[in-house]
Formats: C-alpha cells, structure tokens, sequence
C-alpha cells in the first residue's frame, strides 16, 4: 500500500479506514475501488512487489512498521490525524512507515524534539544546531531532523557524539543514502537510533517529497526548533506544519546581519516562533510541565540555584561521582525529579555525569557555609 500511492493519498487512507488494509490492497490490484482512489493508485496499482521490499529492507537491519504494531507513534500522529480531519493540507497519519535500526519507535519519540534549518547554514548555525543535539540528548531526548547538509546533519551529529538517540527523516526510501554524502551519517544513525521513510525501498528522493516528509518530522516531535532560515528555507515549511499541528514552535535569534536567520527572525517578530537560545530552554518549551522548567537550575543573583535544584546541587560531591538515586536519598528530592533535573544542571554547567554517576561541577555553598 506504500508503493501504490504517492504520499498523501487522502482518498487511499479513507478506503483504508473503511475497509481495512488487507482487503484495501486486494481492490486496489483488481482495480475495483472508488474514483477517487483509482485516480490515486491507477498508475501503479501492478507494482505488487511487497514481499520483496520487505526481504530488502530486511536485509539492511530495516522493518515495515504499521499503525496495528505496539511501536507505533499513535499519539505523536494524533495531530496529523486531527489536521486531516479538518481538510489541512499538511495532514494525514502515514499508511505505515519503513524504519532501519534497531530501536523501537514509539519509545524513541516519547521525548522528542525536531531541529531543522537551512542546508547553506553559517558557522554559528552549524555551531548551535551541535550544541542543541547534544544537550537534548543529555536530557534524554530524542532529536529528529532531516538528515540534510547543514543544521539537519549537525543535529544529528550532535546527539551522536552525546550518546543519545536520533531520528533521520527521509524523502526517499530508507536504503538509500541521500544526500550522498551522508552515507556514513545515516549508517551511524540506523545504529544509534532510527532513519524513518514513509517512502518504500529504491524510491529515489525529489523535491515533493522533501515537503511531504516535513509534516512527519513535525508530528514526531514535541516541539521545532528553527536554528537558521532564510526567507524561502524549507525549515520554515516544517515550522508552518508545526504551527498547524498545535506544536511548540521555537526559533533561535541569530545576527541582524545574517540572510541564514532572516527567516528565524520573521518567525520571532510574527509571535509564531518563541525564542529559544539553549538546549536547556528547548528542553523547557517541549517538555513536560512542571518536570522540565529551566528555571529549576538557574541561578540566584549570587550564582546560586534555588529551591529543590540547590538541594540537589548541594548533595552532590564535588570529587566522588554518585548515582541519581544517591542523590535523591541525599537531598530528600524525589526520584524522578532528580533524574529530570541533573541532565538540566548539567547543561548550565552545575553538574557532570561521569562513568558511576553525576558529581558537582563547581563548588556550592556547604551546609555550613555564611
């Protein structure tokens, strides 16, 4: 069902819907379905090659994974469905989507963050979009992108060299490796994290499909962040379905002399976009309420953090690295909201995770300190 239709087939997901994907794909072969369909699978309604695709996607560590399987983003294409249902063009769940890599998708965007920007980025947006991935990979976070030259590839390159996870959205099928030059990149990806297509194997990239993709990459998300964009970038297509979707929209503020952040900035000056200038305020506008707050490790006027963030810091040992439940037993801070805030004070320098655990990065004011 991939194959016989060209992303989005609104009338192919309707018949679906009705009667089921099983009997969907026997119609469509015999041809006996509704004009509407017809008129979006007539083309290539022979190209029944299933089995095959799926021995080739097999054979480079790959799945076909379907809206019926437990790993699928129910929620996260929630909004994609709810856009659909109200005739927005840049809606509609996927049928199913061709994933390589060994990881389980639906765990994988539970925290998830998209980071996209232009290809022909700047130093400092290269420089940021790295910064980013990395630190939403020390928070935990799963950072999709695009796997472009430019923001897209530092992103990811970012959360690689964190050790996080990452997902490459692609325009083409998942055996291919487009851009050509990032063969080794999604090799690494597939192995530390996802590269996702809704696009079936050997079918090659085109300039469709790169917009068609960007709604997938904006529904996987709980939030985009626009690092750099000119006034025409595709990013900003990304940032338009993420708007529509209902999606935190972020942008980063770049040069007043730079073309590669004129589109962040329009983004910034319209209210669409808020602001956004660390992984730490990303982390904050995606996250969950309440857990994910920056403000929890920011400073007092002396330097300080504050509230339930200083106790932690204090039960740090600024020699003798301990584990997060160590910590919590220390500073009487719940569990989980330890485990939340030590990757948040670890991106504004209060805190290191080392082989055994976290120790304090700097010296606190001790219990009996004036």
């Amino acid at each position: 069902m991939s194959r016989v239709a060209e992303p989005p087939a609104f009338a192919l997901s309707a018949f679906v819907a009705e009667v089921g994907p099983v009997e969907a794909a026997r119609l469509v072969q015999v041809g006996d379905v509704p004009v509407a369909v017809a008129g979006e699978t007539e083309a290539r309604r022979h190209e029944c090659r299933a089995e095959e695709d799926l021995r080739l996607v097999a054979g480079i560590g790959g799945r076909l994974v379907v809206p019926e399987d437990d790993e699928w983003p129910s929620w996260p294409f929630t909004a994609l469905a709810n856009a659909a249902r109200h005739g927005l063009r840049c809606g509609l769940e996927p049928l199913a989507l061709w994933v390589r890599g060994d990881a389980p998708l639906g765990a994988l965007v539970e925290r998830a963050v998209a980071v996209v920007g232009s290809r022909a980025a700047s130093g400092y947006g290269l420089h940021v979009a790295a910064e980013f991935g990395a630190g939403l990979a020390r928070a935990g976070v799963t950072v999709v992108s695009g796997a472009a030259y430019g923001i897209d590839g530092a992103a990811h390159r970012g959360a690689l060299g964190a050790g996080g996870a990452t997902i490459a959205v692609l325009a083409c099928g998942v055996d291919r490796a487009y851009p050509a030059g990032h063969a080794a990149l999604l090799g690494r990806i597939s192995a530390q994290g996802l590269v996702v297509s809704e696009y079936p194997p050997e079918r090659g990239p085109a300039k469709h499909r790169f917009l068609t993709r960007n709604r997938i990459i904006a529904a996987l998300g709980d939030g985009t962040v626009v690092v750099e964009a000119g006034r025409r970038s595709g990013a900003k297509n990304t940032a338009a379905t993420t708007a529509a979707l209902g999606r935190v929209l972020m942008a980063v503020p770049g040069p007043v002399t730079s073309h590669s952040s004129l589109g962040c900035h329009e983004l910034l000056r319209s209210g669409e976009a808020v602001p956004v200038t660390s992984a730490a305020e990303v982390v904050e506008s995606a996250g969950r309420f309440g857990a994910d707050l920056v403000v929890a490790t920011r400073r007092s006027d002396d330097g300080e953090p504050r509230g339930e963030a200083l106790r932690v810091h204090e039960a740090l040992s600024p020699t003798v690295e301990l584990t997060a439940d160590a910590v919590a037993v220390e500073s009487g801070v719940e569990p989980a909201h330890v485990r939340a805030l030590l990757p948040q004070m670890e991106l504004v320098g209060l805190a290191s995770r080392g082989h055994r655990g976290w120790k304090r990065s700097q010296p606190g004011s001790g219990c009996g300190d004036a």
